[in-house]
Order: C-alpha cells, then sequence, then structure tokens
C-alpha cells in the first residue's frame, strides 16, 4: 500500500492518538498535500518542527497498529464482507435462473443489505 494512503487510514483508526498539532501536522502533509513550509506558517512553528512532528506522529501511528491491528482487522472484514456479498449475488444469479424461490431471493436480499449495512 502506498504510504500517504496507508497514513490516512491509520490516522482513521488513530489520529484521536496524537496530540492536535501532532495531528494537524500529519493529516495537512498526508490528506492535504501541503508542504512543510506552509503547514509550518498555519501551525507557528519551524519546518524542521513540523517535519519532526510528522515523522513522531507516524512513528506512534506505526506502533498502535502494530499493537493493535485494527487497520489489518478492517481490512480483513471488508475483504470477508465483499467475499459475502459475491456470493450472495451468484445464489442470486443461480436462484433467479433455474429455481426462482422467494424464500432464497428475500435470504440473499438480507445477506447483501446487512453486508453493505456493516460496510458504512
Amino acid at each position: 500500500m502506498e504510504k500517504g494512503l496507508e497514513i490516512s487510514l491509520l490516522l482513521d483508526f488513530y489520529g484521536n492518538m496524537l496530540t492536535e498539532k501532532q495531528r494537524d501536522a500529519i493529516e495537512n502533509y498526508y490528506n492535504n498535500d501541503l508542504s512543510l513550509g506552509e503547514i509550518a506558517n498555519n501551525l507557528g512553528i519551524t519546518r524542521q518542527g513540523v517535519r519532526d512532528a510528522i515523522k513522531k506522529s507516524e512513528a506512534i501511528l506505526y506502533h498502535l497498529e502494530d499493537r493493535l491491528g485494527l487497520a489489518k482487522k478492517f481490512a480483513e472484514m471488508q475483504k470477508g464482507v465483499d467475499t459475502i456479498v459475491e456470493c450472495a449475488e451468484k445464489i442470486d444469479y443461480y436462484n433467479r435462473r433455474l429455481f426462482r424461490s422467494k424464500d432464497v431471493n428475500d435470504s440473499v436480499t438480507t445477506i447483501i443489505e446487512i453486508a453493505q449495512s456493516l460496510c458504512e
């Protein structure tokens, strides 16, 4: 995974564990694509201070993910839900072509609705 996407995902899970200044620096750098100079001006600190805040924030986010693994578990769950939806769609396809069971159709619809609600 690209580092920027990885950091953005980790921020979603662990961003509240950072100080406000750390969170602002790393969000502006990765999510808003601001330069160190622009972030320094916005936060009223030096470019070196911004760089240090970003590096420390990255280390904290990676450490939290190593310990807790929430982002990895989420990605695995998302993959499982996608597989469930694919299987339900196959069942629906064969049911419509071969059996035309209203009960199967209703069950497939329920499975897909639940899977989609888990991803919201």
